[in-house]
């Protein structure tokens, strides 16, 4: 079939043509970026935390109404973690000030030398007297756990006191010391200046995420340090239950901590599975409205297409009915209308492609996105000559089936 006929008639028509290309150019250049960043964003909300089988896995606030000194919040907590242990169904209980993804927590610039004028990284710092690499099931890739005897005893209100040693991740180790074959015996500071408090590392973990989970490597920035605190009115225990009992071990711990306090208190629990979902539910609701968003902009595009094609079909009834006249078959009727669709398609592809560009371009400049593969365009391209094809099928065949009779009486 000539191309040349086909561009010839565009041309002298060209509002109807400009305006499917137009629409085609818009949508692609939106869906395109769209769905890139749905991809980016559930691939950023399935990352590991670094915590082995999450749903086993809770938190307890014990908030003490009568606060106590040093000596009796020490008790408590020694209480508490006893209670808890005996709850059946608990495998593990470590004592920690935060935790992944809770969006609520500590950090600490660090430095490997006090003489920097500016930190090295931000770390996230997970205090803790016992071990969290078991009751997480952190993956420990060089080095150990803290020892008992390294576990410190500290009242905030009285006390500057801070480990000597301490965990990091294996992402830490790698930003602090680029290059270096292990991290274990490695010294950094907290701070910076004749102030920052020295650590040495004992041991290096493949992974445990910050509590606010922040994209790229500086949510992998993290710290544990073994420190019993007193001095507030709360303490924060996380657990590990055995596999398919959480529910039952979260209501059996909450009421065995209510019944041993000599005192009131207020029990607060979140599992790792409520704190994953509180901390992507913005992530997941932005990834559903665009999928939304996206598969709106295909129904009107191929809308557009259908009705544009019919209005065509009708302004050209005896176009078609004298062609039918001539010899022309149903299949050059038809082939016809879908050529010259995908003659209008790939104007509006090539438009949407630079758009997409230059619209991935903004967010990569102004929000820190990533580049949009090629994939994602020349999926597009595809999805989009298709639907092309799809949307002006229906039409080209009625077009097709016009009788010459039928087109130039109506005519």
């Amino acid at each position: 079939m000539e191309i040349r006929p086909i561009l010839s008639a565009l041309l002298r028509n060209k509002t109807g043509p400009i305006l499917v290309a137009v629409q085609v150019a818009l949508s692609l250049g939106i869906l395109a970026n769209a769905l890139h960043i749905v991809q980016v964003r559930q691939a950023v909300s399935a990352r590991a935390s670094g915590i082995a089988n999450e749903a086993d896995v809770f938190t307890v606030q014990v908030r003490r109404l009568q606060k106590g000194n040093h000596q009796e919040q020490l008790a408590a907590q020694h209480r508490e973690t006893d209670t808890l242990r005996a709850v059946p169904g608990v495998l593990s209980v470590a004592s920690t000030s935060q935790m992944p993804l809770s969006r609520s927590g500590n950090y600490t610039g660090v430095a490997t030398d006090r003489k920097q004028f500016k930190s090295t990284l931000t770390t996230s710092t997970f205090v803790t007297a016992d071990s969290l690499v078991k009751t997480w099931g952190l993956q420990l890739v060089d080095g150990r756990d803290f020892l008992p005897a390294e576990v410190l005893e500290v009242d905030e209100n009285t006390s500057n006191e801070f480990p000597k040693v301490a965990i990091i991740t294996r992402q830490q180790g790698e930003k602090l010391w680029p290059g270096a074959a292990s991290f274990v015996g490695k010294t950094f500071y907290f701070g910076v200046g004749d102030d920052a408090r020295d650590a040495r590392v004992v041991g290096v973990v493949e992974r445990l995420q910050s509590p606010n989970a922040q994209i790229g490597e500086r949510g992998e920035f993290s710290t544990m340090v073994p420190t019993r605190l007193t001095g507030d009115d709360a303490s924060v225990y996380t657990l590990r239950a055995e596999p398919g009992q959480l529910d039952r071990v979260v209501k059996e711990a909450e009421a065995a901590l209510r019944a041993s306090s000599p005192t009131p208190v207020i029990v607060k629990v979140k599992t790792m599975v409520e704190l994953r979902r509180d901390r992507y539910r913005a992530d997941n609701a932005l990834a559903w409205m665009l999928v939304t968003v996206s598969v709106l902009l295909l129904l009107i595009t191929s809308s557009g297409i259908v009705g544009m094609a019919s209005l065509w079909v009708t302004q050209r009834r005896k176009q078609i009915g004298v062609r039918r006249a001539l010899g022309a078959r149903r299949l050059d009727i038809l082939r016809y209308f879908i050529t010259e669709n995908v003659m209008i398609t790939s104007v509006g592809v090539g438009a949407g492609v630079l758009l997409a560009l230059g619209l991935n371009q903004l967010l990569v400049s102004q929000l820190e996105m990533a580049r949009l593969p090629a994939g994602y365009l020349i999926a597009g391209a595809g999805v989009f000559w298709a639907l092309g094809i799809a949307a002006v099928y229906g039409p080209a065949w009625r077009a097709a089936s016009i009788s010459p009779a039928t087109a130039t009486r109506s005519a």
